[in-house]
Parts: structure tokens; sequence; C-alpha cells
């Protein structure tokens, strides 16, 4: 079972991802990023490699497909909140994709993560 991040990790971890376009999910111990693609083919391209991925880390995402956008979010389901595979596929997910657009008006702040489970110990 994986452990959830601590403040100092998520202080760490968190604020490079929220560079690269991802944002915590309202409410929620959770990251999301939005990709839009040039074609459905290169949105299911990336979905393809990301799937490989996340069966190698045995860590799964929540995710959309509607055309050439993926929407995909990311928390440990095992521990209810982030965790260090949440960071290591979110990473991957973002080499695969390094010309897609990214739309970042879609949550808030992750810093807004980095003390959500000390405030609720």
């Amino acid at each position: 079972m994986a452990d959830l991040m601590s403040t100092e990790d998520r202080k760490i971890h968190l604020p490079p991802l929220a560079e690269t376009g991802w944002a915590a999910v309202p409410g929620k111990d959770a990251i999301r990023k939005i990709w839009k693609f040039r074609s459905f083919s290169e949105a299911w391209g990336f979905m393809s490699r990301a799937a490989l991925a996340a069966e190698k880390l045995n860590h799964h995402p929540e995710w959309r497909n509607v055309y050439n956008v993926v929407d995909v979010t990311l928390t440990t389901h095992d521990c209810n909140g982030l965790s260090r595979l949440d960071i290591d596929l979110a990473r991957a997910m973002d080499r695969f994709a390094p010309e897609a657009g990214i739309q970042r008006d879609h949550g808030e702040p992750v810093t807004c993560l980095c003390e959500a489970r000390s405030r609720l110990a």
C-alpha cells in the first residue's frame, strides 16, 4: 500500500508539476491536468503510452478523452490522497506530451495541497 505524501515531500514535488500545468482538484487530495493534442490519434497515442507506464507502476489514472482532449486526475485510492505514485505517473505523462497544449484554468494552485493533510490531522 502506498503512503500519503508528507508535507515536506509535497512542498518539493508539487510546485514543479504546477509549472507544467498540474493543478489541485478542489475538495480532493488530487492533481489534475488537461492536454489538448492536434488530433484524436495523437491523444490516443499519448493515452497508450500513459497506460503502459501506469501498468508498470500498478497505478492507474482517472481520465477522460473527448476527441483531441485528455483530462487526467491522479490520486491514490489506497491511501485516500496523493502518494509518490501520483508524482511518478504525472512526470511520466509530462514526458509523453511535451508538444501538447495545456489548459491551465481547471483547478486551484497545487500549493494548497502542500498543507492539506497537516490541516486534517
